[in-house]
């Protein structure tokens, strides 16, 4: 065998591999309605726009929606879909129970959507869609968005109780989390600066504010135990960042600096290897939105569903 043929099969051996091998996610596009519905990021837009000019809060909301569908199945819209004879709603999980919200707010995109375009654009890729614009609306970063996803039939509650990470979680099992997402450490630093709007529950830091532990400033606990107390107010709200919780700004790092995180969870990561990446965010807002929007890019192309997978479904919270 000459070199040339030993050159041309090896070459022929990668293509075909690259070929085989290539990810779903190469099917996405952000062209992928501009022959069937180019008008759908317009109307996914406004109505996401409205939403939180109502209750800017949503935003926050919003934003949590697709991270936990993207954690469970991948970005597939199983979040969305409620109790049925064949269907367990992650709705339910402990993650999500009682507080997931903002459902409402992609019901209508879904169905401002389907006026125009019936049966053409997913659920998922409107959810997808809507947590960018709510970072837009809240003085957030934007980020070029690939669609073509498809909505799936199926939903897990146990994986939506196993994959979510906590507000307890440790260190390590943040990492952990979001590695077996594809996601890597820096991703999950800058993914949790989401936290830098939107509120919590008092269940969810209340053994965090009355820890009287050192990584916690005691004014600042003494100021969150205003609103909640050591028994009851389990549902009683506090801002995520306690300095502008209405912005999406780099100042959730620097409360985590000052020892203000409100979960467990957030200041955890002032810890390990993570702490050398909330000092770069705490000092440089432009590095913070930059990997916040490549870590929201990589997250929304978590297992989608393409092709001929899945369905389109006529609404959000029930199989077609």
């Amino acid at each position: 065998m000459g070199r040339f043929d030993f050159v041309l099969i090896a070459t022929l051996l990668f293509v075909s591999s690259n070929i085989l091998f290539k990810p779903c996610e190469a099917q996405l596009s952000s062209t992928f309605y501009d022959t069937r519905c180019p008008n759908a990021p317009t109307i996914i837009r406004n109505s996401i726009r409205q939403a939180i000019s109502a209750e800017r809060r949503m935003a926050a909301s919003i934003i949590r929606l697709h991270f936990h569908d993207c954690f469970v199945q991948g970005c597939d819209a199983s979040l969305l879909l409620d109790d049925s004879s064949t269907i367990q709603s992650e709705k339910s999980a402990g993650p999500n129970a009682g507080s997931a919200r903002g459902f409402e707010v992609i019901e209508a995109a879904k169905l401002a959507v389907e006026r125009v375009c019936p049966g053409v654009v997913s659920c998922a890729d409107i959810l997808t869609l809507a947590a960018r614009d709510a970072s837009v609306a809240v003085s957030g970063p934007s980020w070029n968005v690939r669609l073509g996803r498809r909505d799936s039939t199926t939903a897990s509650r146990s994986l939506a109780n196993s994959d979510l990470p906590g507000p307890t979680s440790t260190l390590a099992q943040l990492i952990s989390a979001f590695s077996n997402k594809g996601l890597s450490e820096r991703d999950m630093v800058a993914l949790s600066g989401a936290h830098t709007i939107g509120q919590a529950q008092c269940s969810l830091f209340r053994a965090r504010i009355y820890s009287n532990g050192s990584d916690i400033d005691p004014n600042f606990a003494s100021t969150r135990r205003r609103q909640c107390p050591q028994t009851g107010g389990n549902a009683n709200l506090a801002p995520l960042d306690l300095v502008t919780p209405n912005s999406f700004d780099n100042n959730y790092y620097r409360n985590l600096n000052q020892r203000r995180g409100l979960l467990q969870s957030d200041q955890i990561l002032t810890t390990g290897s993570s702490a050398t990446i909330v000092a770069e965010f705490s000092s440089n807002p432009i590095a913070f939105s930059t990997a916040f929007a490549n870590a929201m890019i990589r997250m929304g192309e978590i297992q989608p569903l393409v092709g001929t997978n899945g369905i389109i479904r006529r609404v959000c919270t029930a199989i077609n």
